[in-house]
């Protein structure tokens, strides 16, 4: 009877003691026992799968969040005023009292306010609008349903 390879499914890779990619820092580590090298391949490869983790999701501090109507429901966005890093994105993500835009009204020159505003309505709770600011300045904004009301917000990036 032949023996099966042990082998481990570790965020979709599959991983082996035997396996040519792991068999020199096996080495390297100087296993010797068949235990002692399965469990040490088992660490590398998951060291392995948990850097691609890392670098598959991106990271919270490049994004900023702005509710989109505020928990009770008000037409409002929160923060209303927000100060940015030139690069970072801005999620406008719906939160209540639909529906919404984001319409960009005064943006710095060079910056197309079209090309960054949402026109379409957010009509569900989650729905998000990204814009990635890159341009330093002030950005100011509204909702075109509620500007009447006050639903305008701004951003610096600096």
């Amino acid at each position: 009877m032949k023996k099966q390879k042990s082998k481990r499914r570790v965020l979709g890779l599959m991983c082996d003691s035997k396996q040519a990619l792991l068999g020199p820092y096996i080495s390297a580590l100087g296993a010797t026992d068949r235990r002692v090298a399965s469990l040490k391949s088992a660490v590398v490869c998951c060291s392995f799968a948990v850097l691609l983790a890392s670098l598959a999701f991106p990271r919270s501090a490049d994004a900023a969040t702005v509710k989109v109507g505020s928990d009770s429901g008000a037409p409002v966005f929160v923060p209303d005023t927000l100060t940015v890093k030139p690069g970072e994105t801005v999620d406008f993500v719906g939160n209540a009292g639909f529906p919404h835009n984001v319409v960009f009204d005064s943006v710095p020159p060079g910056v197309d306010a079209k090309s960054i505003s949402r026109y379409e309505p957010m009509s569900t709770h989650g729905d998000t609008h990204s814009v990635r600011l890159t341009t330093p300045g002030e950005y100011s904004y509204h909702c075109a349903a509620h500007q009447a009301v006050g639903m305008a917000g701004k951003i610096t990036v600096q």
